[in-house]
Order: structure tokens, then sequence, then C-alpha cells
């Protein structure tokens, strides 16, 4: 029966994720919201909108491993999994403004979750702190590709980074199916949350499993999956800006906004296991994207092998040296 909640949970997290966002997208096109703003804020909130219902349902549980686990395992899962696949299929050519920006803004957040896990714990005030963090952030974002497109000479015609994103999302659904579409999303992606997380935790106490590492492998990429979708769909096009934009939005909401939303619900705890490595390793694999962005501008094939193969162990690795409790 477990295996059937989980199943059952990854598969109305997947298309609850992407039905949330397509609709969202759609509505906001058709209410005459800006194409920057939806990349920005309204594709970065849906694509992480199954890890926030997956934190908050684990949190609410008294899960907090699976709640934090969730989020550093589908940032580590964002570079080495997503990225990899993608950049795998197409080069991903990293020389927008904006990449840097985000990618910078990245390091910043997971430098801040390193620190907090010294506190052991992201605290209401911490997770206050962290939405103020994010809403500045999408404000100058959006100001700044504002005005790089204003300043672009007229008769031109360029797309940002975000606007790109939006774009990936294009249909021709009127504005009331787009509404139905937005709810039922969120309908499945409330049942998709709660039945992986019952799912995973029973499975993790029947095994003797950790909770920390079923967030961290399980349900990060289960959380993950619409972001892989995206990834894929847009390598196939050779729309490599979108995959990179994808991926740092991702992984800067996960922390910003689900363990800022999750913490001001109920405080989280950082349990030693993920403080001592996964949120190191996540904040080093955030540098690594930063330094190959700025020096070699783009993740070729040999990057995204390297990526897949360093997911595998670190996968591997995880259960073998720390799967099963004490």
């Amino acid at each position: 029966m477990d295996y059937i909640l989980i199943a059952a949970g990854l598969l109305f997290l997947f298309f609850g994720g992407e039905a949330l966002v397509r609709g969202s997208v759609i509505i906001s096109k058709r209410l005459g919201i800006s194409a920057i703003l939806i990349g920005v804020v309204v594709v970065g909130f849906g694509t992480s909108a199954p890890e926030l219902l997956v934190s908050i349902q684990a949190s609410l549980a008294d899960q907090p491993d699976i709640a934090m686990g969730n989020v550093v395992g589908s940032n580590i899962a964002n570079f080495l999994l997503i990225l990899g696949v993608a950049s795998f299929i197409t080069p991903i050519i990293c020389e927008d403004k904006a990449i840097y920006r985000d990618a910078l803004a990245v390091v910043v957040a997971s430098v801040l979750l390193f620190g907090l896990s010294y506190l052991q714990i992201v605290s209401q005030l911490a997770g206050g702190l962290m939405l103020a963090m994010l809403i500045a952030y999408v404000v100058y974002s959006y100001k700044a590709e504002r005005k790089e497109k204003l300043s672009t000479p007229s008769g031109i015609l360029t797309h940002t980074v975000h606007e790109h994103e939006a774009e990936e999302f294009e249909s021709k659904m009127g504005l009331s199916a787009s509404i139905i579409m937005s709810i039922v999303g969120i309908a499945m992606l409330i049942f998709g949350a709660d039945f992986l997380v019952q799912g995973a935790s029973n499975i993790a106490r029947s095994f003797g499993i950790s909770e920390a590492v079923i967030g961290l492998s399980l349900v990060a990429i289960g959380t993950s999956l619409p972001e892989l979708a995206t990834a894929i769909s847009a390598a196939m096009k050779k729309h490599s800006d979108v995959i990179i934009g994808n991926v740092l939005g991702s992984n800067l909401f996960n922390i910003l906004s689900i363990l800022g939303i999750t913490a001001l619900i109920k405080p989280i705890p950082i349990t030693g296991q993920i403080a001592g490595f996964d949120i190191p390793f996540a904040l080093g694999l955030a540098a690594v994207a930063l330094l190959i962005i700025l020096w070699f501008k783009k993740f070729g094939r040999l990057s995204g092998l390297f990526f897949l193969a360093t997911y595998l162990v670190y996968i591997t690795w995880m259960y073998m040296n720390k799967g099963v409790d004490a």
C-alpha cells in the first residue's frame, strides 16, 4: 500500500505541478501581466509548488528531516540530475546577465542556509527574513530586466531569460479553462504531497532508513519532476537559457520561499546529518555552477555526464553510509 501511495503521490505532484504552472502562466498573460514578471514570479513559485506542499505537510506531521531533506535534496538534484540530463542533450549557453545574477543569488542563499545549519534550526524570524530577501530580489530582478529591455534599441527584438521561461508555457487556452486547470493542479499537489510523505515515511520506518535520506533522495526527486520535464522539453528545443534559468530560479525559491514559508508555519530543526554534509555539498555545487557560468559560460555534454555520474555516486554513497538508522 505504501508503494501505491508513493506512486500516486509522484504522479499527482508531476501533473499537478505542470497544471499549476501552465494554468498560472496563462492566467497571468490573459490579465496582461508582463512576461518578465511572469518568468520571475509565476514560473518560479509554480515550479517550486511541489516542494512547498511536501515540506509543509512533512513539517506539520513532525517529520522535519523530510521537510529539510526535500529542499536540500531538490537543490542537489536540480544541479546534478536536471542540469546533467539537459546539458547532455544540448549544451547550455550562459551569457545573459540575468543568469550571472541568479547564480550569485543562489550562492548567497546557500551560504545563508549553511549559516543557519550551525544554529540547527530555521526559526520563524529566519523564515520571515528569508521571504523578505526573496521579495527584494524579485523586485530587483524585475526592474533590472525591464530596464535592460527598455534600453534595447527600437526595432531589435530581444527576449530576456525570464521572458523565455514564460514563453515555454505558451498556450491558446482560455481564461476559464486556465483557472480550472490551476485549481485542479493545486488539489493534485495537496493530495500528492500527502500521499508521498505518508508512503515515504512508512517505508523509511519499515526498512530502518532515515527520514533524512528519504527526503534527500526519493522525495526530492519526486518534487523535482516538473523542473525535469521543463528542462528536457527546453533542451529538445535548444532553449538553453530556459534550462539554466529554471534550475537557478527553482533553487533560489526552494531556499528562500519554501523554507521561509514552512518555518513561518512551524520552525524547522536541522539535524546533524543534513547540516554536516548535505547542506555544505549543496553550497559547493552552487559555487561550482557559478564558477562554470563565469569562466566557461556554458555547460557542455561532458559537464552533463560528470554531473550525472556525481549524482549516482552521491545517492549510492548516501544509502550505503547513512541510509539506515542505528
